[in-house]
């Protein structure tokens, strides 16, 4: 019998734009490709699981939807369209994998995390997709432990240089030419090291897809970091300690239009310094759509959020979820209330603009914001610093500071040590 003819996935995103091309990057022999900026929307594929790295699936996932890709999440997880990503942070799908068997894409790209990489290993369906992808010459890659431990063992980075989260090297296969690069492209191939290398590997995809004009054009507005693996550091003012204990409890809202980049890495790196992190819906469901249509799963709705007390209050940007933020008088209520008792809180992007300067929670403190923002803030004397820490409050610019925002959180709370020790771990350094 013949097999069904191949369809295109068709997940429609509207492009919406975002640094400069990564100093890191390397590609080796034979890594020319012909862009097809021009043509029909591109597809790409980003297959998630149980334990996948979520700041990995969902960089990548926005920074092509920046560029005007056509992205499908899928899982691979029998059944489920949703799936509990590492440091308890819950994505939805679009698709089961299995409903995208017979796809075309032009673009494979694995996510990384542990027991995430794994379960993709272990998905018959997408090595049989992903090996059949590759045959034809078409674009795959994968980043951290995905490169060892999903490529590797499908013979996909045989007689190619490829690299992977640090601690992995010596599991990819004696075949493979193992380097240290950040981003690495060899052939059809892209690998890169971890969650502080994803926004580079992402623009690299983009830059592979559609060419060096395109990459810039995304990664402007993303406010990527001039030198990619160096020291961070913030602008502090009004120096006050904010050592709250060992178990920080954060509130982090989230609604529909929040930027996912942002909060994603909030949530995940404050949960890797051990913080109590709550993620909480102002939408009537759990699951809010993002700016680049990711679909994050709160713990909780906000109503219930309100019955706790917390330490830090944060909010991510993105100009949708900025608008809700400034809208929702329970919330703004809350981080008033906050603010009066000299407790934390702290904004990114577009919220310090949209939502805290309205309501007066910037009076008397410097701060920034998105910098197309930046004429929103009536004291606009510190705002092109990347991160602003002035006494109880910290603000940031944008998804390129939004590490250096979460490390910054972590240095004040934890101590520099912590927060230099979890950028090495994330390869952010």
């Amino acid at each position: 019998m013949a097999s069904p003819p191949a369809k295109k996935a068709n997940f429609s995103v509207s492009p919406l734009p975002f640094p400069p091309f990564p100093p890191g990057l390397v590609l080796a022999g034979g890594a020319v490709r012909v862009y097809l900026a021009d043509c029909s929307l591109l597809q790409v594929l980003v297959p998630i699981a149980n334990g996948t790295e979520p700041m990995e699936a969902v960089i990548t996932v926005d920074v092509l939807r920046r560029a005007g890709a056509d992205v499908a999440v899928a899982s691979v997880e029998p059944g489920s369209t949703q799936v509990a990503g590492a440091w308890g942070v819950k994505l939805a799908a679009d698709a089961l994998l299995s409903d995208l068997a017979n796809a075309e894409f032009d673009l494979i790209s694995l996510p990384g995390g542990m027991p995430g990489s794994s379960n993709l290993r272990d998905c018959k369906l997408l090595e049989n997709m992903v090996k059949k992808h590759a045959e034809k010459g078409k674009l795959y890659a994968a980043i951290c432990a995905a490169p060892a431990v999903a490529l590797g063992p499908w013979g996909l980075l045989n007689g190619l240089k490829a690299t992977c989260y640090p601690s992995f090297m010596d599991k990819l296969p004696s075949e493979v030419n193992a380097v240290e690069s950040r981003v690495q492209i060899d052939g059809n191939c892209v690998t890169s090291r971890g969650p502080g290398t994803a926004m580079e590997y992402s623009v690299v995809l983009v830059e592979q897809l559609y060419g060096k004009e395109k990459a810039d054009e995304v990664a402007g507005p993303m406010v990527m970091r001039p030198h990619h693996g160096v020291e961070f550091s913030m602008k502090e003012l009004n120096s006050t300690s904010w050592n709250v204990g060992e178990a920080p409890k954060i509130l982090v809202p989230i609604a529909n239009g929040t930027e996912e980049m942002e909060a994603t890495m909030i949530i995940d790196i404050l949960r890797r310094a051990k913080a109590n992190v709550v993620v909480s819906s102002l939408e009537e469901t759990l699951e809010i759509v993002a700016s680049r249509k990711v679909k994050m799963v709160a713990d909780v709705l906000f109503d219930d959020a309100l019955k706790q007390q917390y330490d830090l209050i944060l909010l991510p940007g993105g100009l949708g979820g900025a608008q809700a933020y400034a809208e929702s008088d329970k919330l703004i209520g809350l981080i008033k209330k906050q603010a009066e008792e000299n407790k934390l809180y702290g904004a990114i992007c577009a919220s310090p603009a949209i939502a805290l300067e309205p309501h007066d929670l910037l009076k008397g403190k410097k701060a920034t914001s998105f910098p197309a923002l930046w004429n929103k803030l009536s004291d606009q004397s510190e705002c092109k610093n990347r991160v602003v820490v002035d006494g109880n409050l910290i603000t940031s610019q944008g998804p390129g500071t939004s590490m250096e925002f979460s490390l910054a959180i972590v240095e004040k709370l934890f101590g520099r040590e912590r927060a230099l020790e979890l950028a090495k771990t994330m390869v952010f350094m």
